[in-house]
This record gives C-alpha cells, sequence and structure tokens, in this order.
C-alpha cells in the first residue's frame, strides 16, 4: 500500500461534545497499517499515533530515532548519547529492561521487520534523512505481531515519485556532531526509484564516545496494472563506536562528562556492520514479503582480567556473526459490504555464529585474545494468523484476530574443554494470541472503542545464555512470560482539532527480570506476577491558521505484583534480597509529559517549533533503593523553507539542565546512568533540484 504522508493528528477533549449535532465534517481519509488490514487512522479501534516528515522535528540533528518520536503518549525513547548501543524505546512499561538494543517492542522498516525471531531488536541501521511517517501502535492490537510485541513501531521512508530529483542535506551540532546526506529519485509510469546515502560522526560529549555511521538506503518501485513490487536495501558501517559505559551517582553527580574508568582500561567499543535486502510484492488480494541480511557484531567489554580465569567464563570479547531471513504471505477479502478478512503466515529466522575472545594479550588490555567460547545459536519463528472485521453499519466496527507463535532456540557448542562442558541445547515456546477489539462512532467528529488481547515474550538468546547457578547450558528454566491487556478509548477529530484519550491495563504472568549478576554474566529470572494500569492523552489543537499546539500526558503505575528475590550488586550467584510485592518496576516513569507550539509551514517560509518534556523519576533496579531524578527540558527551533529547500537553527536543553538522559536498569556495578548534553545548538541546511 502507499505510504500516507501523515496519520491522525490528535484533538483537543475539552470542545469534543459541542460540535456533536453539528454539519458533517469530512472524515479522515489516512490510511494505516497498523493493524495488519489497512484502515482509516480514525477507524482503528486501538491507539495509534503517526509522527509526519513535515511537522518540524526534523529541524534536529537526526541522528537519533527519539528525536522524532516527541508527543507519543505511552512511550519513552531515549537517546543515551552513547552510540556503541542501541536506543531505549519502551511503550506502556514495555521494553525497559533492555541494556542494550530493544525489548518488547516490534519494529519494522518499510514492511521489513528490524526485530528478530527471538524479540531483540534495533533501529542503527534506520536511514533518518529519508523517513517519512512513522507509525506507533498501543496496546492490544499489538498481539497481532507476535512475539515480544508490546508495541509497535513502524517506519516508511519515502516512495519514488515525480521527474528527477536530488537531495542533499547537512547539520552541524555541538561536541563535532555532523551528518549529511545525498539522495537521488524519480518515477515513470511503470518504475521509480531512490538511492541514498547518510554519514554521521560524532566526537561525543562524554569522554571516550566518539562514534560513526555510514548507511546506503535504496528504494525501487516496479508497478503493472495488476502488481506492484518493492525492493528495498539497507547497510550500515558503524566502526568502533566507543562505550563511555554508566556512571554511579557519585560519578554522575561529580562530572556526567566522564567515562567509567573501566571504559578507558579495557577501550570498551562495537563495530557494527549490516546489509539487508527485502521484496514487498502485491498483486490483487495476495502480499508478500521476504528479506534477508546479516548482521556482525564485534564488542570489548571491561570484563577483569581475573574474572575470566574461570574455565565457564566466555571472556571479554564478543564476536558475532547474524546471517538472518524471513517471509510473510498474506490474502486479503470481502464478503459483500460487511465482512473484510487477512489470513496469512511468517516464518522468521536467525543465526548466531557466537565467539568469544579474552579482552587481554599478555600485559595488554584492551585487545583480542585467546578464543573461549564458540557456539552457534538459532532461533526461528512459525506464526500463522487470522483476523477479520464486521462493520454492520456506520456506526459499529468489530475486529477480531488471533496468531499462533512457535519459537524455537537451538544451541550448539564447539568449545569444549577440561572444566567447560558440552553447553548445546534446545527450548521451544508456543502460544496462541487472540485480538478483539469494537468501535462506535456517535457522529462524525467522535468515536469510542474497546479491546482486549492476550501477549507473550520470549527470553533473548542473550538472556538465555547463562543459568543463575553458575552451571554450563542455556537457561532452560526460563519461562516466556504471558500478558492479558485491555483498554478502552475516545477519538475526537475535526479537521486540525484532535483528541485520543485511552484507559489501559496489562497483567503479566511470569515478567523477566535480572535474577543474577557475577563474573560479567547477568542471568534472568521470571519475577511472577506484574501490572502496569495507565492512562493517555494527547491532542493537537490549532490556535491560529500557521498556529497549532500539540500534547501528550501518559501517567503509568507499573509494579510487581507478586515478591520474588533479587541481588543487590555483583558479584551475585544466589539471589538473597526480597523484592517486595507492590515495588515500581525499574526504568517506568509514573508521569511522562511532551507538549509543543509550532508555527508555520516546513516546507514554505517561516517556520519555528517550540517544546517541552517533562520525565517523573525513574526507578534504577528491582529494590526501588535508587532513582534518576526527574526533569524538565525545553527545546526551540526555527528555519526557513523555499522553492529548493530549507535552513534551520535548534536549541536544545535551553535551562543547560543536568539530567539522566536514561537509565541502564538493575546494572550489576550500579553504574545506573547515562547522563545527556547540556545546552547545544545545531545548525542545518537541506537542498532540493528537480
Amino acid at each position: 500500500m502507499p505510504a500516507s504522508k501523515s496519520l491522525i493528528a490528535l484533538t483537543s477533549l475539552a470542545p469534543a461534545f459541542a460540535w456533536a449535532q453539528t454539519a458533517p465534517v469530512e472524515l479522515d481519509r489516512v490510511q494505516v497499517t497498523a493493524t495488519h488490514a489497512p484502515a482509516a487512522a480514525r477507524d482503528v479501534p486501538a491507539s495509534v499515533s503517526v509522527i509526519d516528515r513535515d511537522d518540524g522535528r526534523t529541524d534536529s540533528l537526526g541522528a537519533a530515532l527519539s528525536e522524532r518520536l516527541t508527543t507519543v503518549p505511552g512511550l519513552l525513547a531515549r537517546d543515551r548519547r552513547n552510540y556503541a548501543q542501541d536506543e531505549q524505546i519502551s511503550i506502556r512499561g514495555f521494553g525497559t529492561r533492555a541494556s542494550f538494543g530493544i525489548r518488547g517492542v516490534r519494529l519494522a522498516i518499510d514492511g521489513v521487520p528490524a526485530t528478530m525471531p527471538d524479540g531483540q531488536g534495533q533501529v542503527s541501521h534506520l536511514p533518518l534523512a529519508f523517513a517519512e511517517r512513522i507509525e506507533v501502535l498501543r496496546g492490544p492490537f499489538s498481539v497481532l505481531y507476535g512475539n515480544a510485541a508490546g508495541g509497535v513501531i513502524q517506519v516508511f521512508t519515502a516512495d519514488p515519485e515525480g521527474a528527477l530529483a536530488i537531495d542533499a542535506g547537512a547539520n552541524v551540532g555541538p561536541d563535532a556532531s555532523r551528518r549529511v546526506s545525498l539522495a537521488m529519485q524519480g518515477a515513470s509510469e511503470h518504475f521509480g526509484g531512490l538511492l541514498g546515502a547518510q554519514h554521521f560522526r560524532t566526537d561525543g560529549f562524554r569522554e571516550h564516545s566518539a562514534a560513526e555511521r555510514n548507511l546506503l538506503h535504496g528504494k525501487f518501485r516496479f508497478q503493472s496494472e495488476a502488481t506492484t513490487a518493492t525492493l528495498v536495501l539497507d547497510t550500515l558501517d558503524a566502526p568502533n563506536a566507543q562505550d563511555p559505559l554508566g556512571l554511579d551517582r557519585a560519578q554522575f553527580v561529580a562530572d556526567p562528562t566522564q567515562a567509567a574508568p573501566q571504559a578507558l582500561i579495557f577501550d570498551t567499543r562495537k563495530s557494527v556492520s549490516q546489509r539487508q535486502l527485502g521484496a514487498v510484492v502485491e498483486h490483487g488480494a495476495f502480499r508478500a514479503t521476504a528479506y534477508a541480511g546479516r548482521r556482525e557484531v564485534e564488542q570489548f567489554l571491561a570484563i577483569p582480567v581475573a574474572t575470566q580465569r574461570n574455565p565457564l567464563s566466555n571472556g571479554g570479547v564478543v564476536d558475532l556473526h547474524s546471517p538472518y531471513a524471513g517471509v510473510d504471505a498474506r490474502w486479503t477479502g470481502a464478503i459483500g459490504a460487511a465482512w473484510s478478512w487477512t489470513a496469512g503466515v511468517s516464518y522468521d529466522a536467525l543465526r548466531q555464529d557466537r565467539r568469544g575472545y579474552e579482552n587481554f594479550v599478555d600485559g595488554t588490555l584492551g585487545v583480542r585474545g585467546a578464543l573461549r567460547a564458540d557456539q552457534v545459536d538459532r532461533v526461528d519463528a512459525l506464526d500463522p494468523y487470522v483476523q477479520a472485521t464486521w462493520i454492520p453499519n456506520d456506526a459499529w466496527q468489530l475486529t477480531a484476530g488471533a496468531r499462533h507463535s512457535r519459537v524455537r532456540f537451538r544451541s550448539e557448542d564447539h568449545y569444549i574443554r577440561p572444566g567447560n562442558p558440552d553447553d548445546s541445547g534446545r527450548v521451544t515456546y508456543s502460544a496462541t494470541s487472540p485480538v478483539l477489539g469494537v468501535r462506535w462512532r456517535a457522529n462524525d467528529a467522535l468515536q469510542f472503542y474497546a479491546a482486549y488481547g492476550e501477549g507473550f515474550e520470549t527470553p533473548t538468546f542473550n538472556e538465555l545464555q547463562y543459568r543463575s547457578d553458575g552451571g554450563s547450558g542455556l537457561n532452560f528454566a526460563l519461562q516466556a512470560a504471558s500478558t492479558r491487556s485491555a483498554e478502552v478509548g475516545m477519538k475526537v477529530s475535526r479537521g486540525r482539532l484532535r483528541t485520543e484519550l485511552s484507559l489501559f491495563q496489562a497483567r503479566t504472568d511470569d515478567e523477566l527480570t535480572v535474577g543474577t549478576s557475577a563474573g560479567g554474566r547477568t542471568t534472568f529470572q521470571n519475577a511472577g506476577r506484574a501490572q502496569r494500569t495507565g492512562l493517555e492523552l494527547s491532542g493537537a489543537l490549532p490556535l491560529a491558521d500557521a498556529w497549532l499546539a500539540e500534547f501528550a500526558v501518559t501517567w503509568l503505575d507499573a509494579h510487581f505484583v507478586d515478591g520474588f528475590l533479587a541481588c543487590t550488586a555483583a558479584p551475585c550467584t544466589v539471589p538473597t534480597l526480597p523484592v517486595a510485592a507492590g515495588t515500581r518496576i525499574p526504568g517506568i516513569p509514573r508521569t511522562q509529559a511532551q507538549a509543543a507550539v509550532r508555527w508555520g509551514e516546513v516546507s514554505s517560509g517561516w517556520h519555528a517549533r517550540v517544546e517541552g518534556v517533562y520525565v517523573d523519576a525513574v526507578p534504577v533496579n528491582n529494590f526501588g533503593d535508587e532513582s534518576a531524578p526527574s526533569y524538565a527540558v525545553f527545546n526551540a527551533s526555527v528555519g526557513y523553507g523555499f522553492e529548493h529547500g530549507r535552513v534551520f537553527v535548534a536549541l536544545d536543553n535551553l535551562g543547560d539542565r543536568i539530567y539522566a538522559g536514561s537509565v541502564i536498569v538493575n546494572e550489576a556495578n550500579r553504574r545506573y546512568y547515562e547522563p545527556a548534553p547540556g545546552r547545544g545548538a545545531t545548525v542545518g541546511v537541506e537542498l532540493h533540484w528537480r
């Protein structure tokens, strides 16, 4: 389906009922794909938001997805300013346990999954310079995406169209940060293509945090009378991104720009290379997606030499070679005007050739040494799914669906030595995830909806790697977490005036969390029941012809229902300290709010944007004995758009506030804090030739 240019802006609640009986208004014709079956955004019985490219959020450095995800309720996106690790993204409290990469949230780029079948994802290969639209799905309907779908983020890059055009951009920010991009695109009646390159480099505002990323993005479309085929190419090269590690509270207060001493001693760093090719073919009621790629990672960790003397140690250097592939085929149909359906099946597979090495040679630290681990890990997922919608009249819509997932893990150990036995093993998880949603349209401006779904989340391969008893082999005792979630909501829409209000609750059994930490190994455990209850209110309110105010407020109570035992600090091999029932789940603020006022159009004449972000205190571990302080930060930008481009200046953190932009949940050495930079200015220019 062609990528739409925008999704629903959300509205103001107060005047909603005042125009209940007024003349009909123009209905929202924007379609979204978030619930598998394309539908008008206002008609989806789910919480869904869309970020459009022309809303002023592109007046920024453009190096992190979090820059584009402001004023989305229920979503917490944090730029860690540590490019050796991925961004932190959570939706309604799902995904906060990830110390690297993204967990609990499904990701896709131009219809191609960016989440592996074990539930681990990354956005480092996303070509942000060409991102045209972003859809964010929250709540029960996420379960239709399978394993680890606490929410879904889909990124769509620009479709090639029109006459041959060349686009160039350059942004320069603090700490010698710069991003440049160059793209060429065009389309004829049957063929269109976009090919672009993006380069980003920074010295980093913290010590030992320099990084570089080079990306290539291609999108080619072939179209005939009955068939459309799209080919998508993405590559990433990120060599030697320095990792400053987290800081403990004393270090954070003393100097937030410093790196942890261990980062300097071991020269902690990470190199990533990724190649990915995807194809989407649509022919009538049939749609098929196929993709394949390879991701290679070399990471130098700060594991002490003495720790690696243990014969079970995997060393201090991780070397991963990970080919992956997948297919998805679906059919859509209709029975009369009232019934429509979608049925499909997907299969995804990942292989990891994992080797571990010592991070020292003789007395030299931070170099690759002797081999300490050699294993092949495989995970695959097979998921048939079905969804149907019944619209008996203009007022009512009922949507139901189900997805059955089977996720299989296998590990083959090729490093068998005295004191280090064969760690091979396998485990399979399976679950059926149903969802049901209903929407009632009171009038052309006001709709109500309710939804219920049941989903599950398996441990990732990294979380299965180690057993808490210190033995060898995968942690087969881990169970998949299962969640029952429900929400009710209201959507109001009239022209540019939109509001969305939702109340939700998610109850999880076998919540996954950190168990023990020793010898450079972090193990995970099931912590029993957990509950997330919240409210989201968001909207867009036109203040005048050229003015628009946006806001998003989230209140979220996330806590462990059951008590359990955990470790207080490293090293720890047996959890002994009780976590009381009712303790808040770490990494989740109780309240967060964003607001922005923008004026003008980005593409024509002067435009400006002022935004503020408030994040409540964030507990950093399972015990709740320490929290990152709350903060409020304000940003502003101004720019000018002309026929052949635009220019802008953006100021971040106007108050020069010192705060923790992100936290590393349950970090074994209590190095929880990743500081955010102070006040900084970014200047950018884009040029277009057609």
